[in-house]
């Protein structure tokens, strides 16, 4: 177990790194969780955000994180499956690997990808978004992996090489990195099949009898990640202090909702930061 951080903050967007660094200067221990790529660096130009005129998301992003890196900051790559209250503290499992924070701040941007039917009602049941964490659990058994974050070949050879019986699912064409006696098929699960437990998915007009669905999106539906958080119209629910209805944890940027811009996202990231720093000030005082 590592030793417990100050604030871990999730995402390394303009909310996560305006966090970061609002964080580092209120002289609180950050650690800054990030999946790979983000929409500002997909932006062709930016003319909206103050003080940088004609500017590429490319090279507004790199700014930010050469500031960041300034005062010590940097995002650890991987993607983080679920986060866990313990009453003064949080588990968070990043990439199978569990780390404690005091508070945790959720700048995690928006999770365009749609839940699957049957997901949400058999998650724990056969449903899993860790391949590193659960796949033990599954030695012998069949399994299909939905992939569609850019670990999802180095999960389902993992799962392979622990003796899971596992098939890939992902979009276009099998992938050279994937080991040759893993069984791929091209397309995307329709439907997760199951009562009390995963039986079978649906894949176009076929469905597989599985026994577990590992689930790999680059980003994962609030509600999916943190047992009880608060969402309205699948945004986190917050104060106007950043605060969401789990004492500990707040939110920041376009995952708390509209405007998506990097200005309400970088002043939010500011007020989260700056939140959690007293939260943890007035823990410590009792």
């Amino acid at each position: 177990m590592s030793k417990r951080t100050d604030i871990a903050i999730i995402g390394g967007g303009p909310a996560g790194l305006s966090a970061a660094i609002n964080a580092v200067a209120r002289g609180k221990s950050v650690q800054l969780m990030s999946s790979v790529g983000n929409n500002l660096e997909k932006a062709e130009n930016v003319d909206n955000y103050l003080g940088f005129y004609k500017i590429s998301g490319t090279e507004l992003m790199n700014k930010f994180e050469e500031h960041a890196r300034a005062l010590g900051v940097s995002a650890m790559k991987g993607r983080v499956s679920n986060i866990m209250p313990l009453g003064d503290h949080f588990l968070i499992n990043f990439g199978g690997e569990i780390t404690e924070s005091t508070t945790v701040i959720l700048a995690i941007g928006v999770a365009k990808a749609r839940q699957i039917p049957g997901e949400a009602d058999l998650l724990g049941r056969g449903v899993s978004y860790c391949a590193t964490c659960d796949g033990m659990l599954y030695r012998g058994k069949k399994v299909v992996v939905w992939g569609m974050a850019q670990d999802a070949i180095e999960e389902t050879n993992f799962l392979n090489g622990i003796g899971v019986d596992v098939t890939l699912i992902a979009r276009g064409s099998r992938s050279s990195e994937l080991k040759a006696d893993i069984p791929f098929i091209s397309g995307a699960i329709g439907e997760i099949i199951g009562k009390d437990r995963v039986t079978a998915v649906t894949v176009g007009q076929d469905t597989i009898e599985v026994q577990g669905v590992f689930i790999l999106r680059s980003s994962i539906a609030p509600s999916s990640l943190v047992p009880g958080l608060e969402t309205q119209n699948g945004y986190i629910k917050v104060t106007n202090k950043m605060e969401t209805n789990i004492p500990g944890i707040f939110a920041a940027g376009d995952c708390t909702g509209t405007p998506l811009q990097i200005s309400k996202a970088t002043g939010e990231g500011l007020i989260a930061a700056q939140q959690a720093a007293r939260y943890i000030d007035a823990s410590q005082s009792k």
